[in-house]
């Protein structure tokens, strides 16, 4: 069960940081409305990444590479592109205040996108915060099919080659769960948390 802590109209990315690091993390309600609440999920949704698993269709996908795949070259277009709504998502949680902090969080080092593009076009992609070694990934969107689940296999390859620990989805839904996305409690995500802040890797 996630629990709105108290309520703010602007994130200093310092707090955002420390935050990340005693296992809370920020929503709004929706697009329009200012207040950002801070949330710890009893139950935390994360990818162990020994197990992450690609669907066999996606595979056969992945082989003919129909996307180029590009890392933080274009943050401002991934997070308006999470932000947007449409047929299958009708509300947004990520508002004024949300974009104007990690948008500083990816000035400064922190915040990462993997993006899809065709034709020079950004046809998907994710974003998420890195802190030690641990990534906490916050939305993904696509436009063509199966952009979005490109970059998350990408993402965790990406992962996997320079040592990070914890790959954090604050959530599991039917999506993630076909990687191999699982629910674990609080007090053992605080333990996977400690251990992956103890290192330092390189995005």
């Amino acid at each position: 069960m996630t629990r709105p802590i108290a309520p703010a109209f602007h994130i200093p990315p310092d707090l955002l940081l420390r935050a990340y690091a005693t296992g809370v993390f920020p929503m709004a309600e929706h697009a329009d409305n200012p207040e950002v609440f801070w949330v710890r999920p009893e139950m935390r949704g994360i990818i162990p990444l020994d197990k992450f698993h690609v669907p066999r269709s996606l595979k056969k996908v992945l082989r003919h590479k129909p996307y180029e795949i590009r890392y933080d070259s274009d943050f401002d277009a991934v997070i308006r592109a999470c932000a947007e709504t449409g047929p299958e998502r009708r509300e947004t949680w990520i508002n004024e205040p949300i974009r104007e902090a990690y948008s500083t969080l990816f000035e400064r080092g922190y915040c990462h996108t993997v993006e899809a593009w065709r034709d020079d076009r950004l046809v998907g992609g994710l974003y998420g915060v890195t802190l030690g070694r641990a990534f906490f990934g916050e939305s993904m969107f696509s436009r063509e099919a199966n952009a979005s689940k490109i970059c998350l296999v990408h993402l965790v390859n990406h992962m996997r080659e320079r040592g990070f620990l914890l790959l954090d989805t604050q959530f599991t839904t039917a999506h993630l769960k076909q990687f191999g996305a699982i629910d674990v409690p609080r007090r053992r995500y605080e333990q996977l948390l400690a251990e992956a802040l103890e290192g330092t890797v390189k995005f």
